[in-house]
């Protein structure tokens, strides 16, 4: 198998456990941080009583530890740092971005089963119709504040669409419209290429709402013919094969990182 590894919770009491001055973090961040669950998961085994730091059960959510001192397990089994996993996944159209779909489609781990796919989580979604670039991490944190919209980080489409695009309708995409009661709006939209009946255009959004181009171009009584995501920040899908996935290289994963301000 190839390795390519490299909600809130209450205001803690920093009394709960006994911490040396390292990393210092409340209990359920500490299972995130470490790379075993999420917080809202952590928190669940927390309060079953399955977590345990440094020999003793621990149900208090508001605990803290020190991450480079406590021996924190959980069912016995000792939790211990996961090396962070970063790709990318070129997807293909008719996959459902999800681990197990009750409906039986297939899904884009379907894409990675030669990988260990532990812990591995998509870095947001595209819809079932939609194509193109999709990370994967491990890595909690940094998946969550790529997903923030304050840290504006722009994700760029290339869009087929049912007629010629003219100038007022690419301002129109600008300057926002309204669907369904909700104001949607893109950063820039620019005309790549015409065909004999359809346009190509581009479309970059600083944040990602359900379906966001398809229902701004249906506001304007427009047909989404195929919708790409060719780059998130300055990640380009560049030529990655449809269907294939390889992890981001150093200088990729520190311009992310610098996007969201966690510059390593």
């Amino acid at each position: 198998m190839r390795d390519f590894r490299k909600r809130q919770t209450p205001r803690a009491d920093r009394s709960a456990l006994p911490a040396s001055g390292g990393k210092r973090v409340t209990l359920p961040r500490a299972l995130s941080k470490l790379g075993f669950c999420s917080r809202t998961q952590a928190e669940a085994l927390i309060v079953a009583g399955r977590v345990t730091v440094d020999g003793r059960a621990v149900k208090d959510l508001t605990a803290w530890v020190d991450l480079d001192m406590a021996a924190i397990a959980v069912d016995g089994k000792r939790v211990a740092a996961e090396e962070r996993v970063y790709l990318m996944l070129n997807k293909p159209r008719g996959l459902v971005t999800t681990r197990h779909d009750p409906e039986g489609r297939p899904t884009v781990f379907d894409c990675m089963k030669h990988l260990d796919q532990t812990h591995l989580s998509p870095v947001g979604r595209l819809d079932k119709a939609s194509e193109g670039l999709l990370l994967f991490t491990n890595d909690t944190e940094f998946a969550q504040a790529l997903l923030d919209p304050q840290t504006h980080v722009p994700k760029t489409y290339h869009v087929q669409m049912d007629r010629i695009a003219d100038p007022q309708m690419l301002d129109a995409l600008v300057a926002g419209v309204q669907h369904d009661g909700e104001f949607l709006r893109a950063r820039s939209a620019q005309k790549i290429r015409d065909g004999e009946r359809n346009s190509w255009i581009e479309i970059v959004l600083d944040e990602g709402r359900n379906r966001q181009i398809r229902r701004m171009l249906e506001s304007m009584g427009i047909e989404c013919l195929r919708l790409v995501r060719v780059a998130i920040g300055d990640l380009a899908l560049g030529d990655l094969e449809k269907g294939a996935v390889r992890a981001l290289n150093d200088a990729e994963l520190d311009a992310l990182r610098r996007r969201v301000g966690r510059a390593s």
